[in-house]
Parts: structure tokens; C-alpha cells; sequence
């Protein structure tokens, strides 16, 4: 969960803006501000997988695509 503070450094710093905030269904994005690589983002990215599919976000017609026909 993001902090106030780390909100308030994202805001100053151009990467974060509270006008874009709404619902995001079937998307997801993690990353770290710096860079640097961990197994933590890969478990939420792991955890966003589960949830979208949870929620029928997820592309299971063979005939669409970027899949090349068969």
C-alpha cells in the first residue's frame, strides 16, 4: 500500500497524479520507482495474474489476438 508520503514524493516528482485515479478493471503494474529487482515484485506480479483472471480478465478466445492462426 502506497503512504501518504510516498504519494506526496511521487506528486512532486511528476510520476503520480491524483486526476488519473479510477477504475482500472483488468489492468495491472508493478514496478519499482528505482529499478532495482526483487522477488517481492515478482509475488505481485504473481498476485495480479491471480486477480484478473479471478475477475474474467483474461483473453481465452483462440480466434483473438496476436496469435497467429493455427
Amino acid at each position: 500500500m502506497t503512504t501518504a508520503a510516498e504519494i506526496q514524493h511521487l506528486q512532486e516528482h511528476g510520476l503520480y497524479s491524483g486526476a488519473d485515479e479510477h477504475d482500472a478493471c483488468g489492468v495491472g503494474f508493478v514496478a519499482h520507482i528505482k529499478g532495482e529487482k526483487s522477488h517481492a515484485i515478482v509475488l505481485q506480479g504473481l498476485k495480479i495474474l491471480e486477480n484478473l483472471d479471478h475477475r474474467g480478465a483474461v483473453g481465452a478466445d483462440k480466434l483473438m489476438g496476436d496469435a497467429p492462426a493455427s
